[in-house]
């Protein structure tokens, strides 16, 4: 159960980082004017996508612990039985 709920908030963190990534301009062409509001903008949509990505990756790691765990539970079970 532990796996299925940290594998459910890792696919949803990374349907909001996608949703994040989509209001990323990969160039920006500013004037003094707009610099002071979008640059600000920009800088901090990418300061919380470095952020989303470390706990995506956090997410992912123990993911995968916790399927190894459980797939090698289930392996030591059908090799032991009561």
């Amino acid at each position: 159960m532990s796996w299925g709920a940290v594998s459910a908030v890792l696919v949803a963190l990374v349907i909001y980082g996608n949703t994040l990534s989509i209001r990323e301009d990969d160039e920006l062409y500013l004037n003094k004017a707009e610099d002071h509001m979008m640059a600000r903008e920009q800088r901090v949509l990418i300061a919380k996508m470095d952020q989303l990505k470390r706990v995506i990756i956090v997410l992912a790691v123990i993911s995968g612990i916790l399927l190894v765990a459980g797939a090698s539970v289930w392996v030591w079970m059908g090799f032991h039985p009561y």
